[in-house]
């Protein structure tokens, strides 16, 4: 598995293909930044993480889940409409969300326990959606078949990921406000929503990382 192989073919997909992940994820993106921040200002700080993390696991399993279906109609050569996508990714929402929530409170735990383990835990969690969306699995199989397939894998997927989201992450510091220095309502939702839609990116990395692991023998323990 060639980690700068993925990362070019990805961002040749994501750079010709934008316009079509647009259309398809963005409304979605933005709606969610929306109901971010009415909610945001309607709960206390000890209550703003977790209403966000709640807000996410609606919106998320949706977007990304049409994201996934776009990427594997895409490289089979066929163009889905917008509908047939959307529709099949609100189908797939309860099992989807079901996974997002099991993943995301495992990845918080590790994190607070340190960084590494969190960090750990979301690349060999990493490869769950994919098994979900596109192999049928329940959720509880789909991670635990994701980490049988990133095993002896790590390094080349942990590559990949910080070098997508560390520039991402960097940017959304610089950008995002702090409690000293609130924006206003809209440009706190552009921010939002422009940091979401490149987080999309990840999805398309790993999409590829997905494929080329499916092809590849499964290392001896």
């Amino acid at each position: 598995m060639n980690a700068l192989d993925a990362l070019r073919d990805a961002c040749y997909f994501f750079s010709h293909n934008l316009a079509a992940i647009a259309r398809l994820c963005l409304p979605l993106i933005l709606l969610e930044s929306v109901v971010q921040q009415v909610f945001g200002g309607q709960v206390d700080t000890g209550s703003a993480a977790l209403a966000s993390v709640m807000i996410g696991l609606l919106f998320y399993p949706l977007y990304s889940g049409a994201l996934i279906l776009f990427l594997a109609a895409r490289s089979q050569g066929d163009t889905p409409s917008n509908r047939d996508v959307l529709a099949h990714s609100l189908r797939l929402w309860p099992a989807y969300a079901l996974l997002a929530s099991v993943s995301t409170l495992a990845i918080m735990l590790g994190a607070s326990l340190f960084v590494l383990p969190g960090l750990w835990l979301m690349i060999k969690l990493s490869f769950g959606e994919f098994l979900l969306v596109l192999r049928g699995l329940p959720p509880l199989s789909a991670l635990r078949a994701s980490f049988d397939m990133t095993t002896g894998y790590f390094w080349p997927i942990l590559l990949c990921v910080l070098a997508v989201m560390v520039p991402v992450w960097t940017l959304e510091v610089w950008l995002f406000p702090t409690p000293e220095n609130q924006p206003d309502a809209l440009l706190s939702v552009l921010i939002s929503t422009l940091g979401g839609f490149l987080q999309l990116f990840t999805c398309v990395v790993l999409f590829r990382l997905f494929m080329l692991r499916e092809n590849l023998p499964t290392p001896a323990e």
